[in-house]
């Protein structure tokens, strides 16, 4: 996989989410013109990005803030973890209560609690940028 995709409202907010995460910005750019018309399946398309690439390199996420057309909302706002469609994107993290401290100035909310698989992880589930869901594990034991 090279990268996962999520379209936000306003990308330098999802940037400074993603760097508080622990992301790296990777680079940033405007995308338009004929070939990205084609490639996304929308006439006119002007949106600007940013590539944020994991600590160990091995995973990327591109935000995307769509200038036109406008991006548009789906469904109810902030949909219940079981709709159907993406679930959720999980990061693995040395501390999980300190990423949650960085997170929160941010906007991040717990959709439950802190929670204990086994003797093995401490997860989590949040709301990210525009409501995506989010999950944090720590290893433990």
């Amino acid at each position: 996989m090279d990268n996962v995709g999520i379209v936000v409202d306003d990308l330098a907010a999802a940037v400074a989410f993603f760097t508080a995460l622990g992301l790296e910005l990777e680079g940033e750019a405007e995308i338009e013109g004929v070939w990205a018309d084609r490639t996304v399946g929308l006439d006119g398309l002007r949106s600007a990005i940013a590539m944020m690439r994991t600590p160990d390199g091995h995973g990327r996420l591109e935000l995307t803030k769509y200038h036109t057309p406008a991006a548009i909302t789906p469904g109810p706002p902030d949909p219940a973890p079981n709709t159907l469609g993406l679930h959720r994107v999980m990061f693995a993290v040395d501390d999980l209560d300190d990423t949650l401290a960085r997170l929160r100035p941010h906007g991040a909310e717990l959709l439950g609690e802190v929670a204990r698989y086994e003797n093995a992880y401490r997860l989590c589930h949040l709301r990210g940028p525009a409501g995506t869901i989010l999950a944090l594990a720590e290893r433990i034991g």
